[in-house]
């Protein structure tokens, strides 16, 4: 079990939260936790975003112009 401080709601303060037994079989990557102090759940989400198209254009004079 891995233990993280987080604020807690229910608790109003700073709680250490721990990961429970996973039944999903995440092991310490799951990504649910429970506070210590009152057994609140939490959710942790966690997000992989693509670049977008426009980071991969490059940039191209356009036309009718020169670079000078």
């Amino acid at each position: 079990m891995s233990d993280r401080e987080l604020y807690c709601d229910t608790c109003e303060g700073v709680q250490p939260f721990e990961t429970p037994p996973c039944p999903d079989g995440h092991g310490v990557d799951c990504p649910e936790l429970a506070c210590t102090g009152c057994g609140a759940a939490v959710l942790i989400a966690t997000f992989a975003f693509q670049p977008t198209r426009l980071a991969d254009r490059r940039r191209r004079p356009s036309a009718g112009r020169h670079a000078a």
